[in-house]
């Protein structure tokens, strides 16, 4: 998808957490087109190889469009001060506009373990270092170096899940971090009014978390359920969903802070 979206928010700051694959991949890909000239796209994920093959495939679109990217795992400590430091470097130098974070980066845990398996406090701890104080560190430092100034907007999209708001099988950690991160983007809502906050869902995609779904879930009955999406072609392309997402945003008349799914679109 290229050119008939070309300029739809100029003058743009986008960030996008776990770029480097899946949802977050397909969205830099969608948004690209759509930046208008001076715009910057900055693209954090783990992996380096696969950060800067997309990095370079989006410059060569000649849009005028700097594309950036940060390698960091932002499940340590410092992987998340090198990607903090990184948007405190880079954001206070732009030039008043439009600021777009999409927080994407997370991961299921180990679903084969059920609730009473989850013993060991590092791997919890490890799992919500992750999933939920990266995205609360992140977004706090770019709201900060990203500045309220007159004629600027600033929009924070939380990647959620339909697991933020009902209990799976042996997905302990994944439904809870999920739930943890929706309250959390609704506080920062009623917080921040000039702020436009959504936690969307994107649906059941088509990716390698869906694989692991299916194979790796403790409990039969939900890897049954799994199988099921995939054999009825209920699982959705990433592309689709981003498409669905950028939307929204376009149309901006989400109610800030809510959760919405993408079949509720």
């Amino acid at each position: 998808e290229t050119g008939a979206g070309t300029g739809r928010w100029p003058a743009a700051t986008c960030v996008v957490t776990g770029a480097s694959r899946g949802f977050g991949r397909s969205l830099a890909r969608l948004l690209a087109p759509r930046l208008g000239e001076g715009s910057l796209l900055l693209l954090l994920a783990r992996s380096e190889a696969a950060l800067a093959e997309l990095a370079a495939e989006l410059r060569d679109t000649g849009s005028g469009l700097q594309v950036e990217c940060v390698a960091a795992d932002l499940g340590c400590q410092q992987g998340l001060r090198r990607a903090s430091a990184a948007l405190r470097e880079v954001l206070p130098t732009r030039p008043p506009g439009c600021l777009l974070l999409v927080n994407n980066a997370g991961s299921l845990g180990d679903i084969s373990k059920s609730f009473h398996d989850l013993t060991n406090p590092d791997e919890i701890n490890s799992y919500f270092a992750f999933n939920v104080t990266s995205a609360l560190c992140l977004t706090s430092t770019a709201l900060q170096a990203f500045r309220k100034q007159a004629g600027s907007s600033r929009t924070v999209v939380n990647i959620s899940s339909l697991c933020a708001l009902k209990p799976f099988k042996n997905w302990t950690l994944y439904c809870s971090g999920k739930a943890s991160r929706d309250m959390m983007f609704r506080v920062l809502a009623l917080e921040e009014p000039d702020v436009r906050v959504l936690n969307y869902a994107p649906g059941p995609l088509d990716t390698d978390m869906q694989l692991l779904a299916r194979s790796k879930t403790g409990d039969a009955e939900m890897r049954q359920f799994f199988q099921s999406l995939k054999d009825s072609g209920q699982l959705i392309d990433c592309t689709v969903s981003a498409r669905k997402l950028l939307k929204l945003l376009e149309e901006d008349t989400f109610c800030s802070g809510a959760h919405v799914d993408f079949h509720d679109i």
